[in-house]
């Protein structure tokens, strides 16, 4: 944990997004189709916001909050790794849809690439009911997931704590979260949206996509003429700090080994709000991002280790044994 980093007198960092049960399967190797490809498999918690406010937690921020939204199927589990995590967690029981789940499918001889399967479940059931402005109460920045907006409830969610926070003067975050959703969404309705952010942390295809552009620091410039600060997050290549249309200033990444990339976006994510939340300038915040990021990627599962357990909690074969499976 990076111990230089406190959210302190500058408020609380809350996170309003998606918490899901992540089952990853790691394999060696392109999928054997209409057969078996052995693989280790363990089920792990997850969810793009979630996984922000534990990293945030995890490097340093001291009040994390979570507005989440879960089935009774998993509720109690969830909770439990967020509270371990450092996070308080506000979760909405869901008792209509069961908690959303990711299949993640980690190719281990492709540098840890991954992809996913997704069942937004509960996770994406938020709505403004399960908004209260209170929730603001000693907050200095809130962070949307952008996977908030590919439901029509959620996002009236996002729409109403994106209101809330402009009045009480509270910078407000988002990460498009999905080059995929993004394209059923469509480009204008995401940007129309970010047009009241503060702060957009797209990936390097997320910033192209968005803009129609190749080169990703010509895709930051252009997406910081709508958003006053843009952090295009790279992943071997650092990351990219555009302010309204200026040239974008690189940040390098940190040299990991990849075990497995899932979560490593959240993690930097997580470690540049807490950066920024405790005063540093961009550049710092996304360097801070990068360390985050480079310790996701040598470890199984999007989560940071447990508070105590240590940064290496799943060195010997990859499983993280520590979590249990939900009740």
């Amino acid at each position: 944990m990076d111990q230089g980093v406190t959210a302190g007198r500058n408020g609380a960092l809350l996170v309003v997004g998606d918490v899901v049960t992540d089952v990853v399967a790691r394999h060696r190797g392109p999928l054997a189709a209409g057969t078996d490809t052995a693989a280790v498999i363990r089920t792990l918690p997850g969810g793009a916001g979630a996984n922000v406010a534990c990293w945030a937690a995890h490097t340093g921020c001291s009040d994390v909050r979570l507005l989440g939204r879960v089935g009774a199927d998993a509720a109690a589990w969830h909770e439990r790794e967020l509270v371990a995590a450092g996070v308080r967690p506000r979760l909405v029981l869901d008792r209509e849809a069961a908690t959303g789940t990711v299949i993640c499918l980690v190719d281990t001889g492709a540098a840890g690439e991954r992809t996913f399967l997704t069942e937004s479940g509960a996770s994406l059931r938020l709505g403004p009911a399960d908004w209260s402005d209170a929730l603001l109460d000693g907050v200095g920045r809130l962070h949307l997931s952008g996977y908030l907006l590919f439901t029509e409830s959620s996002r009236a969610l996002a729409g109403t704590a994106l209101a809330a926070a402009r009045a009480r003067g509270v910078p407000v975050s988002l990460d498009p979260a999905s080059a995929g959703f993004l394209v059923e969404l469509g480009v204008s309705r995401f940007l129309a949206f970010a047009e009241g952010v503060d702060v957009l942390l797209p990936s390097r295809d997320e910033a192209c996509l968005l803009t129609g552009l190749a080169d990703p620091a010509d895709a930051a410039a252009k997406l910081s003429r709508h958003v006053p600060l843009v952090v295009a997050k790279a992943g071997a290549e650092g990351a990219l700090v555009a302010r309204t249309g200026a040239a974008p200033v690189r940040v390098p990444a940190v040299p990991a080994a990849p075990r497995d990339t899932t979560g490593a976006g959240d993690a930097f994510t997580g470690g540049f709000l807490a950066a920024l939340l405790a005063g540093a300038a961009p550049e710092e915040a996304a360097a801070r991002g990068c360390r985050a990021g480079a310790e996701a990627v040598g470890r199984v599962g999007a989560r940071p280790p447990h508070r105590g357990e240590g940064s290496q909690g799943d060195r010997n074969d990859g499983h993280q044994g520590e979590h249990r499976k939900p009740d």
